[in-house]
């Protein structure tokens, strides 16, 4: 049965569907029965479910036809998304949807999208495919929220993960789907695939599959197309739309990042553009280190590469293609930006592989890649082996086969390089590597080559390790390019030479001196720099040696000479052939010495002659082993086996045909530290030892002469003599000078050799007599020799003086001068005195001076009986000169050797003897006079006058101390010599401190224990009591130094001083001041040869060591005194910190102990100490955590702030820099996310506010301010707890911050001045740094802190005295309503009525603010505070005169409407009728009626909120009658006025709907307000009067308790008008006027009694009345006039509005009243005139003569003849034409009454012809109309009888 009745129901759809003719039926009926029709589809009925297919079909077929027909979709897709639908409902229902979804307006696809997405939830894939097909092109027409927050987003995803997939999925392809792209289905069908169910193996892969585009399998390429393939517009619309769907934040960026590079890689510019964009915005946010998007680009990128390790094939089908090399140049570049991508093996190596050898890359695509593989060598581990492999095959076979760009290989060749830096394993066995770059770079350009360069700099590190054979083959290949011509090839092989190899490997040792002497200097410089010993570094190998044993090295030199010799590589001079050239040879030479002297066993790192004299006694003693351990005849070939010999030979060779000063050095070292075995080498080359003492360089014959004097000294006695004979004889020849100086110099070397051999045999043996007589002979040869060489001594030639001073030192030294103590000629006196005078002198050079002084010292040092000892010493005391302090070094050591005389270290050979185990021998006669040099210059020198003399004195007596340190003399005056040193120590010369210092250390050193502690107590009294030895002052005293003068003389030399001595105080070791002093100062003068001599900073690195166990306690001092302001302190602090404090972890360690230190220092009554304790702060606390400061932040806060406010301003600017730096750590420790940030703020934000904000130092408030603003912003919801104090605090601020001169600017303004300034000073205030702030705290308030904010901020407003305080809290207010209304609902009844305590203020702007904020805060108050609020605005407006509370009422009531209109509508029967009342208002005498007027507020808010003015005053009728009666009755005449007026608009607005009980209501409160004087404004009541009473006359009629009659009104009116106020008597009579004419009252009489006098008084008499009516202006009272005028023209609308119809009153008045008016015509203004005239109409208009029933015709002519002798004024007034109009309307009036009362004859002939007259002249007129109408009345009066 149920079947049957579903077939007729069908039935019945079939036949509507055939009924419906138009498009709009078949709509209908398709929208209703669609949906139920196919449910059908489910029934079990066959018969049924055919009927329903058949109707289908039907339907199908017109509906495809028809595309215009709307299908229900929106119910079928409820239908399709029903859980319990048969899949058969569904299947079709979805054919229905997809036909009418895009039939549908583009407004409801995008409503409907959403629900697209929620049914594709759990439906089979094609479904959702035909879905999404629908939804994507929709996507572009969908419209996003501006902002995410504050609507819910169309597409509510977050519940759906899988749907959100598979949509994001598909919109993949849909992006890489190509435009225009064809699917070309392969004709033929596959063979039947196998069993396994892919493609038989064998078959190409794929077979019969059509190729996809690239990126896209061939089945994601047919679901993109579906059933209808959208055209490439169409395909553009849908990835435009999907980048809008990505960009409005629907899913999170991390899964859809793959698809923005992608889109930004279209071809389309409008696609890539957007996508580009987008993802330059999102650059920032996003992790590109996120696996999930890393993992994804990959997969793009390499499509599904079947890889052999994982089992399962991907179906062919299913299997995507890479993409193509477009999208591959868009990924790459954010591959780079990810440490993860390159981490990700192995992806990372397929992108590689297929950027650097893929079919399809460019050059473009090869750059990245190769960018790419920096960046893995960057990143990747360096465990990973294969992945390295791998690179190093793709990059070496890329440089092997790339030929194009170079800037690829470039690329390539440093990405090896890096490689190699990362995995060096890699390389280490593989040296054809370097070969084959090697080679490359002798072959490529430029560019190139500085990358291969670049590259195998880096690739050195891999090689450092090679052993045996590798070792071997990289020593041949450096060994080829190292001679290569390209400089770079030689740089690298050189650098190779210098890591690859041990320090001692001699054959990269010969390298690199190769190298150090290439012509190029950056190979060279590189080259002697690897060389270079350097002292304390490990070297790289253990256990190597940092250089190869001399004889290795000699030995390798000498075979690889002698192949090169036979080679062109050999190097031809003059005549001489060399192995190698001059430069490389000096380097080979100089690095020999070095060897010797290394393996001698000293540490050569000087190339300092003098410094490297210091080894030569080792190496003396190395030698001797050396020949004696290979003991061979010296004439043997094998000789030339001893290294030594091999050294020397090598060196004469160099010498013979380069020289060279070093190497002459090297030759003369290694003969004269063992002349007996090598001199005799020498004695056949004696004469080219003499061409070498002939040279052009001084310092070269120098050298020559003394290795001549080495070599002669070991021969016999008669060559000894020929010698000298001959060299005297050379001297004698002033042809060359240069050949003279040699000579003399090898005199003086020869006779000191022999003085010096003679003084050992004089000890050995006993006196001989065959010795002495030999020795007569001796004498005189050597006294010739002495005095040959005395003869230059004052030589006009300086270079032959300074060889005679030279020569004569050398001699004395040895032995006594064979001259005569004094006398004439060339004596021993002699010879003192012109030395001793050369060196004061100011003509002598510095050498000649250095000269003098060491001869004059060495002279008692020979000679034990030299008698001018003592002179000698005095004479060189005396001759201090300023400025000359390494001059009295030496002077020092002159006077030391010169006191101790013969004992004298200087008597050694310093060839073979070193100083330190010199010992004089015991025969010698003692010439000791150190106790007379000591007492000399610590009674003398030391406490001289003269500065200079007493930094010389003190360096004399360092010297002495140091060198004489074991003298009995010296030890027993220790005290005295200290006290000496302390007296220098306050010498304002650094250099005078410095050496006293290192002084006093010494003495303190060699005291026994009793004496040390002595000297301690001593030098620590007069250090801190600062007692000073006086200086007493003669005549040539120098009080001031050079520099000195402009500096005070304070003592502030010993300052330092002072600091150290407190310092070894308070750590209770006052010794320890003398470790201080040696590790304080270090002045340049001791890294000088002189200064290094003393050896002090080995004593200083000892000091160090014994100073370590007190660094907790010193490190805090120290650390604050390195910022000493004062220079010398800080330096010397400084040193000792860099000396103590070596470990750099020492800070953090003692990180509490220096803060205490400092911050209870900063307030020290020092400034020196505040302003060290400011910088040292600032340096500590940069960069510090929380946790290391936090415990301190309060207290250094305030305390810097004091310290801000210091007296001087150095400490201020301290302080300043202090805290900025404090500033800024504390911001960004509440940056941070742990408990230690909200500390911070807890401990910070006191102070801030308590001591900072508030200070009266304006640079603490400022830098308090900054500080909060920048904590607010870092700190956020943190400030939450402390925004009850903070935002209070900072709205006081905003007044105190304010420069006070705006407050005096802002009194003495203009109100409009002020009101400018006021409204820039609250924008500044608000826009200022602490609104920021308190802004910031506002987003985070809530109902736990507004309990403590309210009150302070009600209290400020009470209280608050700034303007920017007050605008501040205001907008505090508004923004809390804002954010959080309903927590401060509680409160806003204290806020509204604190704020109506402060809206009086004196500045408008003020004003507005506060009715600003209570605008915005009625919205959460309750009804009662508004009512109140609105009740007292009421009161205020209505009983306060003053114009402030006026302002206030519209101000606040204003911004209530506009802000909160919904509260004023609730409260409306409070507010409006005020504003009703306010819109009346008049301007105050100084306001324009403008914008900002009152009234116009006022009407705003009126207008705002009624339906239309007049519906408002019916809607309130009661409460604008009870306001506007109170005002009437207020003491305020202005209130009054406006109440009237008030009344007035009421009367008018309700025209005649005024009725019974409001008319009387209305009418009695007016006629209340009548009573008693007048007063201005009162018009406004009369005006109101008369409109109620004529607008509302009717109802007046009619009898009402409580409701005035018209007789009474009339009373009352009347009496007004006899008021003596003519304006007032004006409105009065109109008012009347109103009355009686809509009463039709007769009261003419009373009026009459007015009228007519004020007529005839205001009437113009006598001649003036007769002036024409153009000379106005000549009156000289125009106002007066003006007055008059009115006053007239009142009268007259009076007259005609008061004339009444009643029969006895006319008769009395009608003659009186008609010459009065014609009397005024003839003589008027035009104005009067048509007062007149109008009046006049009324007249005639009501005048009953001319009625049938009263006729008079006496009285009628008369008037009439009156009249008509009046009108032709008027009607010929030709200026006028409203004059001529009211003139004609008047006649044609008489002629139409006369006509009807048939009265015509009435009027006179001769007043006719007048009218005629003046009729014809209006024929003429301008106006057509008064023509026609001036013709048609003359025509009608002729026409008269």
């Amino acid at each position: 049965m149920a079947a049957q009745d579903e077939l007729n129901q069908l039935e019945r759809v079939f036949l509507r569907l055939g009924h419906a003719e138009t498009d709009d039926q078949l709509q209908d009926i398709i929208s209703k029965f669609l949906p139920p029709v196919l449910l059908k589809l489910s029934s079990v009925q066959e018969g049924v479910r055919k009927k329903v297919m058949e109707l289908l079909v039907h339907l199908n077929k017109r509906i495809k036809s028809r595309p215009r027909i709307q299908l229900p979709v929106e119910t079928l897709l409820v239908q399709y998304q029903d859980p319990a639908a048969a899949s058969f409902v569904t299947n079709f229902t979805i054919i229905y949807i997809k036909m009418g979804y895009p039939r549908l307006e583009v407004d409801k696809q995008c409503e409907l999208a959403p629900t697209l997405l929620t049914a594709m939830e759990g439906k089979p894939q094609p479904q959702q495919d035909s879905l999404m097909h629908l939804l994507i092109p929709t996507l572009y027409h969908m419209k996003y929220p501006g902002d995410a927050s504050k609507k819910a987003s169309p597409f509510i995803l977050m519940e759906r993960p899988k749907t959100v997939q598979l949509l994001l999925e598909f919109m993949l392809e849909v992006l890489l789907m190509p435009y225009g792209f064809v699917l070309n289905e392969s004709p033929t069908r596959p063979s039947p695939p196998s069993p396994q169910g892919g493609a038989v193996a064998g078959a190409a892969p794929g077979q019969g599959l059509p190729q996809p585009p690239p990126g896209m399998s061939v089945y994601a390429a047919k679901r993109v197309i579906g059933e209808a393939q959208w055209s490439a517009e169409q395909l553009e619309q849908c990835k435009l739309g999907i980048v809008k769907f990505i960009e409005a934040e629907q899913v999170p960026e991390v899964e859809t990042v793959v698809h923005l590079v992608v889109a930004s890689s279209d071809t389309r510019h409008s696609v890539a553009t957007a996508a580009d964009l987008e993802l330059k915005s999102k650059q920032s946010i996003v992790d590109w280190n996120n696996p999930l998007i890393i993992n994804k680009m990959y997969k793009v990128y390499l499509g599904d590469i079947p890889l052999k390790t994982k089992g399962v094939a991907v179906k062919q089908e299913l299997k995507h293609e890479p993409v193509s090399t477009r999208v591959k140049l868009k990924i790459l570049p954010h591959l780079l930006r990810s440490r993860l991508a390159a981490e990700c093996f192995p992806a990372n190596i397929q992108v590689v592989y297929d950027g650097l050898f893929g079919a399809s890359t460019n050059n473009k695509l090869l750059s990245l890649t190769l960018q790419f593989v920096h960046h893995i060598c960057m990143v990747c581990p360096d465990s990973n082996k294969p992945l390295g492999l791998m690179l190093l095959n793709g990059l070496t076979k890329l440089i092997n086969e790339y030929k194009e760009d170079p800037k690829l290989l470039c690329l390539a060749y440093s990405a090896v390089g890096k490689l190699s830096s990362r995995m060096p394993q890699l390389f280490t066995k593989d040296i054809a590597l370097v070969q084959q770059f090697f080679e490359s770079m002798c072959k490529e350009e430029s560019d190139v080559r500085l990358a291969i360069q670049e590259a195998l700099s880096m690739m050195v590190g891999a090689y450092t390790n090679l052993q045996g054979a590798l070792l071997n083959l990289m020593e041949a290949l450096v060994a080829a390019y190292i001679v290569k011509p390209e400089v770079q090839v030689r740089q690298v092989a050189m650098k190779f030479a210098s890591t690859v190899f041990a320090r001692d490997h001699v054959s990269s040792r010969y390298l690199l001196l190769l190298a150090a002497g290439d012509p190029r200097e950056e190979v060279a410089g590189e080259a002697q720099r690897a060389l270079k010993i350097v002292p304390n570094k490990k070297s790289e190998k253990e256990g190597s040696k940092p250089m190869p044993s001399f004889p290795d090295m000699v030995a390798y030199v000498q075979e690889k000479a002698a192949q090169r010799l036979k080679t062109p590589a050999k190097y031809i001079v003059g005549t001489a052939t060399l192995p190698f050239n001059p430069s490389a040879f000096r380097e080979i030479m100089l690095y020999l010495r070095m060897c010797l002297a290394y393996s001698a066993g000293t540490t050569p790192l000087s190339k300092n002659l003098v410094d490297m004299q210091d080894d030569a006694p080792a190496i003396g003693r190395y030698i001797h082993t050396l020949l004696t351990s290979d003991p061979q005849p010296l004439g043997s070939k094998g000789a030339e086996s001893n290294p030594v010999h091999v050294y020397m030979d090598l060196l004469q060779q160099l010498l013979s045909a380069i020289g060279g000063i070093p190497v002459m050095y090297c030759l003369l070292e290694v003969v004269s530290v063992c002349p007996e075995k090598l001199a005799p080498i020498f004695v056949e080359k004696i004469d080219w030892i003499k061409s070498l003492m002939n040279t052009n360089k001084e310092d070269m014959r120098e050298l020559a002469a003394q290795l001549y004097a080495v070599v002669v000294s070991t021969m016999s006695g008669s060559e000894l003599n020929t010698a000298v004979h001959n060299l005297v004889k050379i001297t004698k020849d002033h042809h060359s000078p240069e050949t003279q100086h040699g000579a003399i110099l090898a005199l003086g070397y020869m006779v000191g050799r022999y003085m010096s051999k003679r003084k050992e045999y004089a000890i050995d043996d006993s006196p001989n007599k065959m010795e002495t007589g030999v020795s007569k002979d001796d004498d005189d040869l050597v006294s010739l020799a002495t005095k040959t060489i005395g003869s230059f001594l004052d030589n006009s030639s300086a270079l032959l003086a300074v060889a005679s001073c030279t020569a004569l030192g050398e001699v004395g030294r040895n032995g006594s001068l064979l001259i005569p103590a004094e006398g004439e000629g060339f004596t021993k006196l002699s010879t003192v005195d012109n030395l001793l005078a050369r060196i004061p002198s100011g003509k002598e050079t510095l050498k000649m001076k250095e000269r003098s002084i060491q001869t004059l010292g060495s002279l008692p040092v020979g000679d034990g009986d030299f008698p001018h000892q003592k002179k000698i010493i005095q004479g060189l005391m005396d001759s201090v000169e300023a400025k000359q302090v390494e001059l009295q070094f030496t002077v020092g050591e002159a006077i030391t050797s010169a006191a101790v005389g013969t004992s004298s270290g200087a008597a050694r050979d310093p060839w073979t003897c070193p100083e330190d185990e010199y010992s004089p021998p015991n025969n010698v006669k003692s010439n000791d006079v150190v106790p007379w040099v000591l007492n000399a210059v610590l009674s003398r020198y030391i406490p001289s006058q003269n500065p200079h003399v007493r930094q010389a004195a003190c360096i004399w007596l360092l010297s002495l101390v140091r060198k004489l340190g074991n003298h009995n003399e010296i030890k027993s005056h220790l005290k005295e010599i200290q006290t000496a040193f302390i007296s220098i120590l306050s010498d304002p010369d650094e250099l005078s401190q410095d050496v006293a210092s290192k002084g006093l250390g010494l003495v303190y050193e060699m005291g026994g224990e009793g004496d040390q502690q002595e000297l301690v107590s001593t030098l620590v009294e007069t250090l801190m009591t600062g007692k000073r030895v006086k200086h007493a002052v003669s005549e040539d005293t120098e009080v001031f130094q050079g520099e000195a003068l402009g500096k005070a003389p304070d003592g502030q030399g010993l300052n330092t001083y002072k600091e150290l001595c407190s310092l070894a105080s308070d750590l209770n070791q006052p010794d320890l001041v003398y470790k201080f002093m040696n590790l304080a100062n270090h002045h340049a003068m001791w890294n000088s040869r002189k200064g290094a001599a003393f050896g002090f900073n080995i004593i200083a690195a000892k000091a160090g060591e014994q100073l370590a166990p007190f660094l907790p306690q010193l490190v805090p001092r120290l650390y604050r005194y390195q910022f000493d302001p004062n220079m010398a302190i800080r330096q010397a602090m400084t040193s000792i910190w860099d000396a103590l404090v070596t470990d750099k972890t020492l800070v953090d360690k003692y990180l509490k102990e220096i803060l205490q230190d400092v911050i209870s220092n900063l307030t020290n009554t020092t400034w020196r100490v505040r302003e060290s304790s400011c910088l040292a702060l600032n340096d500590l606390i940069r960069g510090r955590q929380a946790d290391d400061i936090i415990d301190y932040l309060a207290e250094m806060w305030e305390t810097l702030f004091r310290v801000l406010d210091d007296i001087k301003e150095s400490v201020r600017k301290a302080a300043d820099i202090a805290l900025k730096t404090l500033s800024k750590v504390c911001a960004r420790m509440c940056e941070s996310t742990g408990t230690g940030a909200q500390r911070t703020v807890a401990v910070m934000l006191p102070t801030l506010l308590e001591k900072g904000i508030v200070s009266n130092v304006a640079e603490v408030r400022s830098l308090s301010i900054q500080t909060l603003v920048k904590i607010s912003k870092t700190a956020g919801a943190r400030l939450k707890p402390h925004a009850p104090r903070l935002i209070p605090a900072l709205l006081e601020a905003l007044s105190t911050l304010e420069p006070a001169v705006l407050n005096y600017l802002s009194l003495r303004a203009t109100e409009q001045e002020k009101s400018a300034m006021d409204a820039a000073r609250l924008s500044a205030a608000k826009s200022s740094p602490m609104m920021e702030t308190i802004n910031m705290c506002l987003q985070h308030l809530d109902v736990s802190v507004l309990g403590e904010l309210v009150p302070r901020l009600c209290e400020l407003l009470k209280s608050g005295v700034g303007l920017g305080t007050k605008g501040g809290c205001a907008s505090v207010i508004v923004s809390l309503t804002v954010q959080c209304p309903q927590d401060l609902s509680p409160y806003s009844g204290k806020l509204m009525s604190a704020l109506l305590s402060g809206i009086h203020d004196r500045s408008s702007v003020m004003q507005k603010a506060f009715a600003f904020a209570l605008g915005h805060l009625v919205r959460t108050a309750k009804d009662s505070s508004v009512e109140r609020l609105l009740l007292k605005l009421n009161t205020w407006y209505l009983e306060k005169e003053e114009p402030v509370y006026k302002s206030s009422c519209v101000l606040t009531l204003h911004a209530i409407s506009h802000y909160s209109p919904d509260v004023l509508k609730g409260h409306a029967g409070l507010a409006l009728p005020l504003a009703f009342l306010g819109m009346h208002q008049l301007p105050g005498p100084d306001e324009e009626q403008g914008e900002s007027h009152d009234a116009t507020l006022w009407s705003e808010v009126w207008q705002e909120n009624v339906p239309g003015s007049f519906g408002g005053i019916r809607l309130y009728m009661t409460e604008l009658i009870t306001i506007t009666q109170k005002a009437l009755q207020s003491q305020s005449w202005k209130i009054k006025a406006q109440g009237a007026a008030a009344m007035a608009t009421v009367a008018r607005e309700q025209t005649g709907s005024l009725v019974a009980p409001h008319l009387g209501l209305v009418l009695t409160a007016l006629l209340n307000g009548l009573a008693g004087r007048t007063w201005a404004g009162k018009e406004e009541l009369l005006i109101a009067i008369g409109s109620v009473v004529s607008k509302c006359s009717g109802e007046l009629q009619k009898p009402c308790a409580g409701q005035p009659t018209v007789a009474e009104v009339l009373e009352l009116v009347l009496k007004e008008c006899r008021k003596d106020s003519l304006v007032y008597k004006m409105a009065a009579l109109r008012c009347a006027g109103d009355v009686l004419q809509s009463s039709q009252e007769d009261r003419f009489s009373e009026v009459a009694e007015i009228l007519f006098p004020l007529i005839k008084k205001n009437s113009p008499q006598g001649v003036g009345a007769l002036r024409s009516r153009d000379d106005d202006d000549d009156d000289d009272d125009a106002k007066d006039k003006e007055r008059k005028t009115d006053a007239l023209l009142c009268s007259y609308e009076t007259l005609g509005k008061a004339w009444p119809k009643n029969q006895q009153t006319q008769a009395r008045f009608q003659v009186d009243v008609c010459c009065l008016m014609c009397e005024k015509l003839k003589l008027s203004t035009w104005r009067v005139q048509l007062s007149v005239l109008q009046a006049m109409k009324a007249y005639f208009q009501g005048l009953m003569l001319l009625d049938k029933s009263h006729q008079d015709p006496t009285t009628l002519c008369l008037i009439l003849t009156e009249t008509c002798a009046a009108l032709p004024h008027p009607l010929e007034n030709k200026s006028y034409s409203s004059v001529r109009t009211e003139a004609l309307s008047v006649v044609e009036l008489l002629v139409k009454r006369t006509g009807e009362s048939e009265q015509w004859d009435c009027v006179p002939v001769k007043s006719r012809e007048q009218l005629q007259r003046s009729l014809s002249t209006l024929q003429t007129d301008s106006r057509p109309d008064l023509r026609d109408k001036a013709q048609e009345l003359r025509r009608h009066i002729q026409s008269q009888p």
